[in-house]
């Protein structure tokens, strides 16, 4: 009896190996082999960022889990990828593969799906590398930007070596896939008639066609450990999920209130700081700031400083010694301990430091259409007669940072507005910092000479892969040490700026603000892990008009503008979503902060995350632990989350967050200044610092 069992088995299976190798033979096979080497690639890909970052991985049931979730996708992305091969095969003639050069050919074809295939995955490490998740928007907007990238790749890594590499796989690979007979097989000897063929083709891309729609990111479970989350994604599929999603309408995407309770919300939070709303029945956030004292009027040069982490700074970081002259420079200024980026990119960082607004989903305002005279700190500025500029080492057409400054009033000065002689030192991101402030201190100046206060925006470009600098500056080599040397060369280069501005007649009044764009690195265990968003804002004032000191109220990059201007003791209609955090109670500070899908709200170490689909999360924060516990939805602090993100949106979409007109700030200035004579205005700080 077991005899005839095993006799029974080994007949069918031979009988499902045979039909196998027949279906891999025929016309179609090559797409069961085409899909079986992507999944195969993607696998081994995958335990090989596992393997990266083993360190932040938790070996629980949750791994395998991303595993087969991963599988899925794997499968996913092969049937969509293949989907062009299924057409091909299906209208090619059936001779197609009887001569040597059709087979010639289809060989030379392979052997380019291969080495695409084994360059792709190379190029994801690099991306895990440097940002610790799959492909993702960031990709998407280095597929519009290839110059800058390519040049980048060139100056970062060996790219002979990783072609070499890369081909010397491709050779392995396809050796291996010979044996198979891909991709000739099944093309000679399948001679069925075009009608045939066609039929066959349509069942295999309606099935692998039905297989890629079936997949969509809602199914992928939400994982406590984001690293197991991105190692459940695909590469592939994920750049294209990001393509698709790089617009997204919150009304359409994320849990909403009615406008007039999202609008009546805000406008509480927003008057917490005493300041009062000038059109309080209108669907809008203009309201007045009333400041006490005489006006201020310095010149303000803010340098943002490309992914300068809280943790570089040694005076934030007391392990760190990248950045002695910061350290030096934070003893006489105003230095805000507790202050957050709003996201990971810098256009993120210019939309929150110039229009004090919180991270809308999708892309950033400054690449989105219809973004032309929007309130901006330059434009409040502006009113009070300052002329402003936005300077910047690269080439400013790169995140439509050009045309957003530029139809927002901001005079543009970049690298292609200067002559070759004013870069002594380059790379693929815009000339070095030095360059960049001897162009800043010229501006300076120009608008000193001619008797106009100024405030300028200054974006440096040096801390940034790959990580050049001119030879000499410091005790670090270029390149080759990494984000170490560029932060220590973009510390240097601030302190020869000063030195150099302490020789000019504006130096004592000027207000000097050094504040980063984002972190570093955002990759995290949790979705929004908070203290990868933690930034040094530095205020120095030679000429005493602000004076030194310590900050620790929660603050966020939307509350800078506000802020900077109490801090001037300027009086102003305004727009802004943000507050001065001097004069808000410790308890009603909060920070606002994401990504393109993800929007956090953090008050009181509560912290509200709005995902699409409608989806919420709570987390209790631990900042000096750097712990983040899910904890029950808190219903007030969800609405409140909602109301800033629900109402940002809808002023960009209705366009009511618009610059003011010359008669408009004349006329609220006048309508706030009466209200403020009559109505009680909080005239002290909260003394938070």
């Amino acid at each position: 009896m077991g005899f005839q069992s095993a006799l029974l088995v080994s007949r069918l299976v031979n009988s499902f190996s045979a039909k196998a190798r027949g279906a891999v033979r025929s016309r179609f096979g090559g797409v069961v082999i085409f899909v079986a080497v992507i999944g195969t690639v993607s696998l081994v890909l995958r335990f090989a960022l596992l393997a990266k970052s083993f360190a932040e991985i938790n070996l629980s049931a949750a791994l395998p889990a991303a595993f087969a979730w991963g599988l899925l996708y794997d499968l996913g992305a092969a049937a969509f990828a293949s989907l062009p091969l299924i057409v091909l095969l299906a209208f090619l003639p059936a001779s197609w593969g009887t001569r040597k050069w059709q087979r010639l050919l289809t060989h030379f074809a392979g052997g380019l799906f291969l080495f695409g295939l084994l360059f792709g995955a190379v190029a994801e490490w690099t991306f895990w590398d440097e940002f610790g998740v799959r492909f993702n928007f960031i990709a998407v907007d280095y597929l519009v930007y290839t110059t800058e990238v390519i040049a980048n790749i060139r100056e970062s890594y060996s790219i002979p070596l990783i072609v070499s590499g890369v081909l010397g796989g491709t050779l392995m690979l396809g050796g291996l896939l010979l044996a198979t007979g891909w991709p000739t097989q099944g093309l000679a000897h399948a001679a069925a008639p075009a009608r045939t063929r066609w039929s066959a083709g349509l069942v295999w891309f309606v099935a692998a066609l039905g297989l890629g729609l079936f997949l969509t990111e809602k199914q992928l479970p939400e994982f406590a450990n984001n690293y197991h989350r991105e190692l459940a994604k695909n590469g592939l599929w994920s750049l294209f999920a990001a393509f698709r999603n790089n617009a997204l309408d919150y009304e359409q995407f994320y849990e909403t209130l009615s406008p007039e309770q999202a609008y009546a919300l805000l406008r509480a939070d927003l008057t917490e700081d005493g300041s009062m709303l000038l059109e309080p029945r209108s669907m809008d956030t203009l309201r007045y700031v009333k400041n006490f004292g005489p006006e201020l009027r310095p010149n303000v040069i803010q340098i943002t400083v490309e992914s300068l982490s809280a943790d570089f700074l040694g005076t934030l970081n007391h392990t760190s010694g990248l950045t002695p002259k910061l350290a030096k420079l934070a003893r006489h200024s105003l230095v805000f301990e507790n202050f957050y980026a709003t996201g990971t990119r810098t256009d993120r960082g210019m939309e929150a430091l110039t229009l004090s607004l919180p991270p809308t989903p999708g892309r950033s305002l400054i690449k989105r259409p219809n973004n032309e005279k929007l309130f901006t700190l330059g434009s409040v500025f502006r009113s009070k007669g300052y002329r402003t500029a936005f300077i910047y080492g690269g080439y400013g057409y790169f995140d439509n940072m050009n045309y957003f400054f530029g139809q927002n009033g901001y005079q543009v000065i970049d690298r292609s507005s200067v002559s070759s002689a004013d870069v002594t030192f380059a790379n693929a991101w815009g000339a070095c910092d030095e360059d960049l402030y001897r162009w800043t201190g010229r501006e300076a100046d120009a608008a000193h000479a001619a008797g106009q206060p100024f405030h300028f925006f200054v974006m440096t470009t040096s801390n940034h892969r790959p990580y050049t600098f001119p030879e000499g500056r410091i005790d670090l080599p270029s390149k080759i040490s990494g984000r170490a040397g560029a932060v220590k060369y973009s510390d240097f280069a601030i302190g020869e700026f000063l030195r150099a501005a302490a020789t000019k007649p504006w130096f004592k009044n000027t207000v000097f603000v050094i504040v980063a764009d984002h972190c570093a690195s955002s990759a995290g265990k949790s979705e929004l892990p908070v203290p990868n968003y933690h930034i040094p804002l530095i205020i120095y004032a030679p000429g005493g008009q602000i004076a030194p000191g310590r900050i620790t109220t929660l603050t966020s990059q939307m509350d800078y503008a506000p802020t900077l201007l109490g801090l001037l003791n300027w009086s102003y209609p305004t727009r802004f979503f943000g507050h001065d955090v001097r004069r808000i109670p410790l308890k009603k500070a909060h920070a606002l902060l994401g990504n393109y899908q993800k929007l956090g709200h953090l008050k009181e170490n509560h912290f509200v995350v709005l995902k699409p689909q409608r989806k919420i999360s709570s987390y209790q924060v631990d900042l000096p632990n750097a712990t983040q516990v899910p904890t029950p939805d808190n219903k007030q602090d969800t609405q409140e989350a909602i109301s800033f993100y629900q109402v940002a949106n809808l002023a960009y979409k209705e366009g009511t967050y618009r610059e003011l007109t010359a008669a408009e700030n004349a006329r609220y200035t006048l309508l706030g200044e009466e209200r403020a004579r009559t109505v009680p205005v909080a005239a002290t700080i909260a003394g938070n610092h």
